[in-house]
Formats: structure tokens, sequence, C-alpha cells
């Protein structure tokens, strides 16, 4: 009898170690490894909320987690989620493959619906959120990603991880001929245009149509597009209440949406600028020239007076404003 108490007590002991070394944190080396060899598979690791404090959470670390806080699933309808997804993919492999790549850099993702925990641990309410975990410490307000003011292009995430980490990643983008195609059949149809009208090439003398070629490449400049194609802005942002923004509201940065808004300002403020000097030129019926004069000034004073509105609204304190606050 003392010898079956004796043989049951000694495998409880034995079931009760196991569980514990079972439950018990890996060490630092082990979780370095499992991050290595999960990371040599796939360059941006899946965290669900136990892997997330495994891996993310506990300590001690001596490796740096640039996590992607997402929501990718279809219901969620987050089209931006998607574009940022795409971006932050480029970059893990451009590191992957990269020679600054070493184990002390980890790319992760949490998506909402396989970690809402984790999303509730950071009191995190929208997405996408870049964030990056040292190796010491916990995050500092710097180490959010702030995609408003520099977007989420695959450079943008790439600059920032080097600010905050010292590794220097050079983005590789796939392979993408639609640029150059696009060329090609552009100058394809520019040459066939120009050599069918071969014997006619007065048109080329028009300077209404410079003109107008000239100011389309003038709203194209002071309308932002140059910041939109080194910096890579957000199409429209959605705000924590789920509301969709046009205009970012900071003067140190813009969305690819409020560009066009305000090409499409100064266009009309222009147009009243040309009515009201072919108005003034005296020539034609008086009262069609009153007429172009009137919707010319209409023109200029509305559309000019919402330019200075949307500059209030971005840039804090300035003091001049025109119908239109």
């Amino acid at each position: 009898m003392r010898r079956l108490l004796f043989t049951i007590l000694v495998i409880l002991s034995v079931i009760i170690y196991t569980d514990s070394q079972a439950r018990k944190p890996s060490s630092l080396t082990e979780r370095v490894q499992q991050l290595t060899d999960l990371a040599s598979k796939k360059s941006v690791l899946r965290f669900n909320t136990n892997k997330f404090r495994e891996f993310v959470k506990a300590n001690p670390r001596n490796y740096s987690v640039i996590v992607m806080f997402t929501a990718l699933a279809p219901q969620r309808q987050c089209q931006i989620c998607r574009q940022a997804s795409d971006e932050y993919t480029i970059v893990a492999n451009s590191f992957r493959y990269s020679q600054s790549y070493s184990n002390k850099l980890f790319f992760g993702m949490v998506d909402f619906d396989e970690g809402s925990e984790v999303y509730q641990m950071l009191r995190l309410n929208t997405a996408p959120v870049f964030i990056h975990f040292p190796p010491k410490g916990k995050p500092k307000a710097a180490d959010t990603m702030d995609i408003q003011r520099i977007g989420f292009a695959a450079e943008a995430i790439a600059r920032w991880i080097n600010d905050r980490t010292d590794i220097p990643i050079r983005v590789f983008r796939p392979p993408n001929y639609s640029g150059t195609l696009a060329i090609i059949i552009l100058f394809s149809f520019v040459g066939g245009f120009l050599y069918l009208r071969r014997n006619n090439l007065e048109f080329l003398y028009n300077k209404t149509m410079w003109g107008v070629w000239a100011l389309f490449f003038c709203f194209a400049m002071t309308s932002g597009q140059m910041w939109n194609h080194i910096r890579g802005p957000p199409f429209v942002h959605k705000n924590q209440q789920g509301q969709v923004a046009y205009i970012h509201g900071s003067s140190q940065g813009q969305f690819v949406f409020e560009t066009y808004i305000i090409m499409a300002l100064n266009g009309a403020v222009v147009l009243g600028m040309i009515l009201m000097t072919e108005a003034a030129k005296g020539k034609g019926d008086p009262r069609k020239r009153k007429f172009l004069a009137i919707l010319g000034l209409i023109l200029i004073s509305v559309f000019f007076s919402l330019l200075l509105s949307i500059f209030r609204t971005k840039t804090q304190g300035y003091p001049y404003s025109f119908l239109f606050k």
C-alpha cells in the first residue's frame, strides 16, 4: 500500500513538474531562435495575444520588434489597412534579403480579430498603427509612427525604422512595368499623332494649348503632387470615430485627396481671373463683358475665400480670412 502511494506521489510530482516547465516562459536564447526560425519562413510574423506576450512583451529582450496593428478582415472594410500592409510587407522582405539582416530586428503583425486583447492592453482604437518595441523599456511617443504626417509608404516606414533602431533598410520594390508601359503608350500616341499631322503642324504654335498645359503643371506643383510622390501619404484618413477626413489637420501633412481639392480651388480662381481679363479687353457685347466680369469676380471671391479657410484650419493662428472663417 505504501509503495502504491509512493508511486502515485512520484507520478503526480513528475506531471506537475512537466506542466510547470511547459508553462515556464522560454529563455531569451530560445525566443530569439524561435523568432529567427519563423522569420526565415515568413518575413512578417502573425501574432495573437499569447504570441504577442511571449515574443514582444516578454523580458529580457535584446531585439527590436516592429508591430503593425491592423484590421484586414473583409467585414472591417479597412482599405487603408490593406494598402499599409502591402507597403509594410515590402519593407520586411527588403530587410530579410538585405546585408543588414540580423536577429536584432523582427517584423510582426497583430490583426484586431486575432488579438483584440492586445488592442485593449495598448489602448488602441484605430488601425493601422505602427509601433516599435525597443529591446529595453517601454515604447515612447516617438516609437509610434505618425502616418498622418509621413504616410505609410515603404520608404517612409524604412526611414522611421532607421531612426528608431539605427538599422538601415534599402527598399526593394517588386518589378512594376505599368509606368514604363504608360510612357511607351504615351510617346507612341504622340508620335503617331504628329506623323498623321506631319503636313500641318501649326497647332504646335498654338499659345492657348501651351498655356493650358502650363496651368495644369502649375496646379499640380502648387497643390502638392510632388510632396505626395516623395512622402507617399494616404489618400484619405479615418479618425477614431470612423469618419473620413479629406484634409489633414496640420500644416506638416496632407492627404492625396486634399491636393485634388486645392488643385480645383486654384483652377476656379484662375478661371475667374481669365474671365475678368477677357471682360476688360473692351471687345464684344457690353452686356456679355459685364456678365463675365461679375462671374469672374464671384469665382475669385468665393474660391479664394475657401483657400484661405483651409489654410486657417491647417495653420493655427493665421489671422486673415475672407467671406468664410
